[in-house]
């Protein structure tokens, strides 16, 4: 019988905030697409999970403990990666955090620089360091971005959080052009809202309530569907990316919202 065919037949992939969520989906994905998946994320039990549902439908995955806003935790986990399988094709910077939801005004310098810290530096670290490997034979980056800080600035509180996420699509398109003399291609996938884990790193203040401006949307703000995405339709988004299917696409923001942001905005 002929093999099917699959789009990341030997190709490595480096995905972080694999434990859960989109990157979880994205991981699950890639490897039934043929890659083989590091799966980097702070909790190691739910990495170890991702793994076992890897390794048992016949794929390969390596499980790495990796806090993406402390560099030599970044350069270990390629290390090891590098270690394993020699090479590195696929980068999805995916971890992030919802962070404090405060009014400017009331927001703290450490709850402001966690976010920062997180969500964007780490996401530059992330990105500079697959860099080396990525040049030998070219390759592609996605970035996990948002509407909120790119389409929509209505969610009330969460000025650091659309700061760092309105950063990474300008790193993003930054980085396109300075790699694409390497065949380095790198997009930024901007999802609305979609049934994940994130809420559990949010800290709301009660102070948010004092700024918030009422915004009465239509019923059902959600156009397409009704509900929020799901985390397998951007992973599916995000393995389209990764692969030669897309190798003349760089630079570029993809909102994948189902219309919200069209209304939000």
């Amino acid at each position: 019988m002929e093999k099917s065919y699959r789009r990341l037949e030997n190709k490595v992939a480096f995905i972080t905030g694999a434990g859960s969520g989109i990157g979880k989906a994205s991981a699950i994905q890639m490897a039934k697409e043929g890659a083989k998946v590091a799966l980097a994320g702070l909790t190691l039990e739910t990495l170890e999970e991702v793994n076992a549902q890897i390794t048992e439908s016949g794929g390969e995955a390596l499980t790495l403990q990796t806090d993406i806003s402390d560099e030599q935790s970044i350069t270990d986990a390629y290390a090891a990666v590098l270690d394993r399988w020699g090479k590195l094709d696929i980068v999805f910077a995916n971890a992030g955090i919802n962070g404090t939801l405060s009014p400017i005004e009331e927001m703290r310098q450490e709850e402001w620089n966690k976010t920062i810290q997180t969500n964007l530096t780490g996401t530059f670290l992330t990105l500079k360091h697959a860099i080396p490997a990525l040049k030998k034979q070219g390759g592609s980056i996605i970035i996990t971005s948002s509407i909120n800080g790119n389409r929509v600035f209505s969610n009330f509180g969460m000025s650091a959080y659309s700061t760092s996420k309105a950063g990474q699509v300008a790193l993003m398109q930054m980085a396109a052009l300075e790699l694409a003399q390497f065949r380095i291609r790198v997009n930024a996938v901007c999802p609305g809202a979609i049934e994940t884990n994130i809420d559990e790193s949010t800290d709301r203040k009660k102070e948010v309530e004092d700024i918030t401006i009422p915004v009465e949307f239509p019923e059902g703000d959600h156009p397409l569907r009704d509900a929020p995405g799901q985390a397998e339709q951007v992973a599916s988004l995000i393995t389209f990316l990764a692969s030669d299917e897309a190798s003349h696409i760089t630079g570029t923001p993809i909102y994948i919202d189902g219309a919200e942001s069209l209304l939000r905005g």
